[in-house]
């Protein structure tokens, strides 16, 4: 049978680290509830204030990439909001930059009423917003130190400097202490998080209602939320209509790469890529319990597979990358749908099934991935055109894509999910085999089978 090749050539092109994070951004925006672009328009407008206010070129990358990450840590509180709410915690989410729920008002009532068990009895709901309402502030709390966390430790993962993690740990402190993780006052908290807290809250409310209604909050809050001097600041870039212009059209990312700070632009090595990889792969399976070691899994896996079939060095790099961040697309999923218990409906299934379509999407925006990204967002597709999300048949995946397809396969089955416990390897294989070779190949199912009874097992249970 023909077979698609993909070739990975030594020479190719170097990767810009400003061009990985920022196409990876997107991936963050997704898990955040924001539309993709929401993360680079930030950072543009980021690096505009940073202009106005005179930050020394000598610093300006560590804010650049602190406002490229500032939701790395967002998937981390996603089962719990879903535990705590019992709906979609990405519509919660992408509400609650606009109307605060942390405070006693019709708004943040309005706001409960219509994220907290959506569809559900109505006493139940009442119970449940009555207990939320009660621990309001210790659950707000718990949330954000998650979220806060999580983003710090998966920037030191990718090797940022300790400034750019500070920023985004302190991303949700406010000017009047009023603010998360720690209640920080005033110059108590780090300039970049100021930064971050002030950018991300215009861009919501821009994108939503537009600039002149977001400018306007900005001021409401100055001296609540916002450091006063930096909302000042601020006010002097509305005439840019340039800059905004790009923030809507969707091309902040090119202006983003182009003005990258420093003249001696960051190439990101093979161990700096490998790194970033494993940190997104991190970011992925942090979004629910039921996955929180599948990127390592299947990537442990395809890699063993791929060993047994021969592939050179060129494509093994590529394939553990693409494996690693094949998921990323499912952070477009709601928790409510990735951890339900019981059976999906259509529209649920539709979007499960939309998530390798996100995978393509951001990871084609890295110059030098466009195979790669094929190779990822292929991971449901079927030699027989039954797959999923471009019903691609056998003559359109190449070999590392049907290995990637199996080991992913055969750890969805093993791993435990919230409507049945993992299989049994025997069990795995089997139902691996009934699809072999109609719509899986034969060749990666045998070398599946020639690895140790337990391929996906991690040999260290705090990996």
């Amino acid at each position: 049978m023909e077979h698609v090749q993909i070739h990975v050539h030594a020479g190719a092109p170097a990767l810009r680290l400003s061009n990985v994070i920022s196409a990876l951004s997107f991936a963050l925006d997704l898990t955040e509830g924001q539309p993709m672009g929401h993360s680079v328009n930030c950072c543009m407008l980021g690096m505009r204030l940073a202009d106005i206010i005179g930050i020394p070129d000598s610093q300006k990358r560590d804010l650049y990439y602190s406002l490229l990450l500032k939701d790395a840590g967002c998937s981390s509180n996603a089962h719990r909001m879903f535990e705590v709410f019992g709906g979609n915690e990405l519509r919660a989410k992408r509400e609650v930059k606009t109307q605060d729920w942390t405070r006693v008002s019709f708004e943040g009532l309005t706001y409960l009423m219509r994220n907290v068990m959506p569809g559900r009895p109505t006493f139940e709901r009442l119970l449940t917003l009555a207990n939320i309402a009660v621990k309001r502030d210790a659950t707000t709390g718990e949330f954000m130190q998650l979220r806060c966390e999580r983003g710090a430790q998966i920037a030191r993962m990718m090797g940022f400097s300790e400034i750019t993690c500070q920023a985004i740990y302190r991303l949700d402190e406010h000017w009047d202490g009023k603010g998360y993780p720690d209640g920080l006052r005033g110059d108590e908290i780090p300039l970049f998080a100021r930064i971050l807290n002030l950018c991300q809250t215009l861009e919501v409310f821009m994108s939503v209602n537009g600039l002149r209604e977001a400018m306007q909050v900005v001021e409401e809050r100055s001296g609540g939320w916002f450091d006063p001097e930096l909302v000042t600041a601020l006010m002097t870039l509305e005439g840019e209509t340039e800059m905004w212009g790009r923030m809507q059209d969707g091309t902040a990312q090119s202006w983003v790469i182009e003005n990258e700070p420093h003249s001696d632009e960051l190439i990101a090595d093979d161990s700096r890529v490998d790194n970033i990889c494993d940190a997104f792969a991190a970011v992925v399976d942090a979004k629910s319990p039921y996955t929180h070691r599948h990127s390592r899994g299947v990537t442990r896996i395809t890699l063993a597979i791929g060993e047994k079939l021969g592939f050179d060095t060129g494509i093994t790099t590529m394939l553990r990358r693409a494996a690693l961040l094949h998921d990323i697309g499912k952070l477009s999923v709601p928790n409510n749908i990735l951890d339900k218990p019981g059976k999906l409906t259509a529209n649920e299934w539709e979007t499960v099934r939309l998530h390798p379509y996100y995978t393509q999407r951001i990871l084609e925006r890295i110059d030098g991935f466009q195979h790669l990204a094929y190779i990822a967002s292929a991971h449901h597709e079927k030699l027989d055109g039954s797959g999923y999300y471009r019903n691609l048949r056998a003559t359109q995946l190449p070999m590392p894509a049907r290995a990637l397809t199996v080991a992913d396969m055969y750890d969805a089955l093993t791993a435990n999910r919230p409507y049945r416990d993992g299989l049994p390897v025997e069990r795995a294989l089997e139902i691996i085999g009934q699809e072999v070779p109609r719509a899986l190949d034969a060749d990666c199912f045998a070398a599946l089978k020639e690895l140790s009874p337990c391929p996906g097992e991690d040999p260290d249970p705090n990996s």
